[in-house]
């Protein structure tokens, strides 16, 4: 049990120690401003974020490996960084709000869906939505790992992650403690996601741009994928009209084989170029 101990000790000072180190950059000038205007976008934003989320239960994992067997100690050491974890979460986020006095009393998101949904009903429902953190980070793994193959393969469309992926929340006045690392939270993991949705969009209309059968998924899915509505062939049609409009479609303007709706197949005043 002291091995336990010790992992969650080690957890809770180096994610203190970590966001300490945050807070000192953002006083040390010009210097810690390009600092942490490097480290508010990606690539930087996801190591950082890899090794605040998921360094712990790495940390975990080599602490089985290193003083036990057996999936029991493994699967307490991972339960040891996550309690560590949450433990930081609530230290930093009580001694953020102690810091900014002249919020704590006033206005803030909590307090707000505090009265509307109920404090216990509202932090349990917060707490939950961190067990998709790994999800997340998987994803963005993935956009690392499988995509810009295809952009070398196929010419897909080549995005600046750093564009998408970003945080900036914390530039915006009022916000501290849990209101601040939720507001991050939600600006990290949206960027994530709305990167993912249009690599998908490429994927989709590159391989089978058909429409759906069912007229429910074709209405969920226009707005996330616009070429649903704007240019896949119809459902009661035939491989032929699949294939015919691939042949209108691609190659794209300039090699680069993006969704039918892309602004690289669109002139200056929004009209098809192909």
């Amino acid at each position: 049990m002291l091995i336990y101990a010790w992992l969650m000790l080690g957890v809770l000072v180096s994610l203190l120690l970590c966001a300490g180190a945050f807070h000192l950059l953002a006083r040390m000038g010009e210097f810690g401003k390009r600092v942490l205007a490097t480290v508010a976008k990606a690539p930087s934003l996801d190591v950082v974020v890899f090794v605040l989320t998921m360094g712990p239960m790495i940390a975990a994992g080599v602490t089985w490996g290193v003083w036990f067997s057996g999936p029991l100690h493994f699967f307490g050491l991972i339960a040891a960084a996550v309690v560590a974890q949450c433990l930081s979460l609530i230290i930093w986020s009580k001694l953020h709000v102690w810091a900014h006095p002249e919020v704590k009393n006033g206005p803030r998101i909590v307090k707000s869906l505090n009265r509307a949904v109920g404090p216990i009903r509202n932090n349990v429902a917060l707490w939950w939505t961190a067990i998709a953190v790994p999800m997340f980070n998987l994803i963005r793994i993935t956009e690392y790992v499988a995509y810009p193959v295809l952009v070398r393969i196929i010419r897909l469309p080549e995005y600046k992650n750093g564009d998408w992926v970003n945080v900036s929340r914390q530039k915006f006045t009022g916000l501290v403690g849990y209101d601040l690392i939720w507001c991050l939270y939600c600006d990290w993991m949206t960027g994530v996601w709305s990167l993912g949705s249009e690599m998908l969009r490429n994927i989709e209309s590159f391989w089978c741009p058909i429409r759906f059968s069912s007229p429910e998924k074709c209405e969920n899915c226009r707005m996330d994928f616009p070429d649903v509505d704007n240019a896949w062939v119809r459902e009661d049609t035939d491989i032929t009209a699949a294939a015919a409009l691939i042949d209108a479609k691609y190659p794209g303007p300039n090699g680069i084989n993006a969704w039918l709706g892309h602004p690289v197949r669109l002139t200056h005043e929004r009209k098809s170029i192909d």
